[in-house]
């Protein structure tokens, strides 16, 4: 099947990251948009077909509790180190999204596969979901700030102890677009071998 290769550069080219402060404040995405992005982060490589990622989809209340949640275990854990701008951002911020996708790598049962390449698997799904967002006129991106890492939020997301939580896609309409992206000439990064 032919594709437009022009278009579907410059779909790679032009993909941004745009926050949340970037987002038209309370325009919501429609479900069947996310739905369908999420199917295509799902068609990701992954070695063994193991299918390792994971999406928790927070929109309306779910935006609330989330935030609530994020800012309660920061609280708990910060202890004299409590930082009360960075609580205030923890419980504030994902209200500005339409919705946000808590990204998790489920491990496998048979663990055959390396851990590293069902992570790897993942990120490759995170940039489906990326260029998807693009491809829509969205926009949105993957933080792996706040609780992301954290072993007690695995609970909230129903992870094992296996699994990973990996960062959270936030998604909403563009009030503020990025600026023009930039990168070092492709002759720095790139040695070819022909012998």
């Amino acid at each position: 099947m032919p594709f437009d290769v022009d278009v579907f550069n410059q779909l790679i080219r032009n993909r941004r990251s745009v926050f949340p402060a970037q987002f038209v404040p309370g325009k919501k995405v429609d479900d069947e948009i996310i739905t369908e992005i999420l199917e295509n982060a799902t068609w990701a490589p992954n070695h063994g077909q193991t299918e390792p990622w994971r999406f928790v989809v927070l929109t309306g209340d779910g935006l609330k509790r989330f935030a609530q949640f994020s800012g309660e275990l920061f609280k708990e854990q910060s202890g004299a180190n409590f930082n009360e701008a960075k609580y205030h951002k923890l419980t504030t911020q994902p209200l500005l999204a339409s919705h946000i996708i808590a990204i998790c790598m489920k491990r496998s049962l048979a663990k055959r596969i390396p851990e590293i390449e069902e992570i790897e698997a993942v990120a490759c799904a995170v940039q489906n979901i990326y260029l998807s967002v693009t491809a829509y006129g969205l926009g949105g991106y993957w933080t792996t700030g706040g609780i992301t890492y954290n072993e007690k939020a695995k609970p909230f997301f129903e992870l094992e102890e296996d699994d990973k939580l990996l960062g959270f896609f936030y998604i909403g309409h563009v009030a503020v677009p990025s600026p023009e992206g930039k990168r070092r000439p492709l002759q720095e990064k790139v040695e070819w071998m022909r012998e």
